[in-house]
């Protein structure tokens, strides 16, 4: 399926509702066709503005990549924070709804392939106003006094890499063994929550 857009007519935007427009665009191409639809006449097609203005914008096409992942991962830690201020019926039941959210973005928005060829690149080094973002989501994981500062970065380190492998090849070699194609996630879902209660014991 194509998103792609042709013919429409360009609208003038702020620069900030430019730019914003063009990442959704992008967003929504990785979401249906992959990175690998993430060219710059794809994109300003979809955008539905010149390439022109997407260089202008973004300086390069790996630009707009590492801008597009700080989008979707700011996004996500801004989700996991509205998870954790609103809570569940148990503490166990929030960091669930946060494993979950964390597995949707980098599965089934394809934000781990897209991840995975920035660091190739070596484009991930861009992204240094994430690093505050995580800083923060381990600080509000700390403060719930079930784990310290220290176990909040393993538990944010080991969400993310587990959340990664399932969503680059999980599917792929689910399949491959004759397993359901949900089956990786929900293995290194229950190794997170194992993970998860042995921190809190250490605690």
């Amino acid at each position: 399926m194509s998103i792609r857009k042709t013919g429409k007519i360009r609208v003038r935007r702020a620069p900030e509702d430019a730019r914003e427009n063009i990442l959704a665009a992008a967003e929504r191409l990785l979401v249906v066709e992959g990175p690998l639809a993430l060219k710059l006449a794809e994109v300003a097609a979809a955008a539905g503005v010149a390439n022109a203005s997407v260089l202008h914008h973004f300086g390069s096409i790996d630009g707009l990549h590492a801008a597009l992942m700080e989008r979707m991962v700011r996004q996500l830690i801004a989700e996991v924070l509205a998870l954790a201020d609103k809570g569940g019926p148990t503490r166990d039941d929030t960091q669930e709804a946060v494993f979950q959210a964390l597995f949707d973005v980098f599965e089934n928005r394809n934000a781990a392939r897209l991840a995975a060829w920035l660091e190739l690149t070596g484009e991930w080094r861009r992204m240094t106003h994430v690093r505050e973002a995580v800083r923060e989501v381990v600080a509000r994981r700390a403060s719930f006094g079930d784990v310290t500062p220290k176990q909040a970065e393993d538990l944010v380190l080991i969400s993310v890499t587990l959340a990664m492998g399932a969503g680059l090849f999980g599917r792929a070699l689910a399949e491959l063994i004759g397993k359901p194609s949900g089956h990786a996630r929900e293995v290194a879902t229950e190794m997170l929550r194992v993970f998860h209660a042995a921190q809190c014991e250490k605690r």
